[in-house]
């Protein structure tokens, strides 16, 4: 997975002075976008709703969420509902199917790992895994001597 740039409130919860990160370094806050959670919209799926309600109180205590993100934070709980739902379906009927071929994959499974792909890839965008936390933790903009506090001490 390519590093992501860690969002500047991430990066200042764990900061060692007002203004810098955990490294020191100048933390660029980036536009001072209104941070209000976005409404979750009319049209999710029961299940995508309910990862909605889970994930936006989080963000939005980390100041992380505003209402452009809506349709990103829609695609991430719709693919954690089909993800769910195919799941379900082959924890109920299976990995495999009979068919004239023979036995093949369940459908479900290809469902499940593409969603869960698609899932993964929008939770990223927020940090909402344990390693992509971790993978925004590690990352770190290039800004050139200000990024690194040991520059010129040599």
């Amino acid at each position: 997975m390519p590093r992501t740039s860690k969002p500047a409130n991430l990066k200042l919860i764990d900061g060692r002075a007002p203004g810098r990160d955990s490294g020191g370094r100048k933390v660029n806050t980036g536009p001072d976008f209104k941070r209000l959670p976005p409404q979750a919209p009319e049209w999710l799926s029961d299940e995508a709703a309910a990862e909605w309600d889970r994930v936006i109180p989080e963000l939005s205590r980390l100041d992380l969420v505003k209402e452009s993100d809506r349709a990103a934070l829609a695609a991430y709980c719709e693919a954690w509902a089909v993800f769910v739902e195919a799941t379900q379906t082959v924890q109920r009927e299976g990995l495999t199917i009979e068919a004239r071929q023979g036995t093949l994959a369940h459908p479900a499974v290809a469902i499940a790992r593409n969603a869960g792909r698609e899932m993964r890839s929008w939770a990223a965008h927020f940090g909402l895994t344990p390693s992509t936390e971790q993978a925004l933790a590690r990352s770190g903009g290039d800004d050139g001597d200000e990024a690194n506090p040991f520059a010129g001490s040599g």
